[in-house]
């Protein structure tokens, strides 16, 4: 009896523990779609502000004339 009582802690810890090793690797790799998503805003954004620039130096050069 003890045994078979031992036998099923044994095995529930090993459960859990299987579970917390999955857990914890899980996130190790970032994801491959993670680096793209960033990179879009980002250019783009940097589209925005030099189009903004584009805009001001344009102002500035009808207002000279």
């Amino acid at each position: 009896m003890s045994k078979l009582l031992s036998s099923l802690i044994v095995a529930a810890f090993a459960l859990t523990a299987v579970g917390a090793q999955a857990a914890s690797h899980a996130g190790a790799a970032p994801a491959k779609d993670a680096k793209p998503a960033e990179a879009k805003p980002a250019a783009s954004a940097a589209k925005k502000a030099e189009k903004k620039a584009e805009k001001k130096a344009e102002k500035k050069e009808e207002a000279k004339k």
